[in-house]
C-alpha cells in the first residue's frame, strides 16, 4: 500500500510523535517503572527502544521513510 497520498507535514508530525513515544517509553523502561521483576530484561528493552527511537530519528531527518 502505497502512503505517498499523505501530507508530508502529517507525516512528519507522527513521525516526531512516535519517536517521543519510543524514547520515552525506553526511558522509562530503564528507570523500571514497570515494575519488572529482572531488571535486566527491563534495561535491554529500555536500551533496545531508545536506540530504534534514535534510528528512527534519523530516518525521519534524512527523509527516509521506510
Amino acid at each position: 500500500m502505497d502512503n505517498n497520498n499523505q501530507p508530508k507535514g502529517m507525516r512528519a508530525v507522527f513521525g516526531i510523535f512516535m519517536i517521543l513515544v519510543y524514547v520515552g517509553v525506553g526511558i522509562l523502561f530503564l528507570c523500571n517503572v514497570f515494575d519488572i521483576i529482572n531488571y535486566g530484561v527491563s534495561i535491554a528493552i529500555g536500551v533496545l527502544l531508545c536506540l530504534y527511537g534514535i534510528f528512527r530519528g534519523y530516518r525521519l531527518y534524512k527523509g527516509q521513510t521506510y
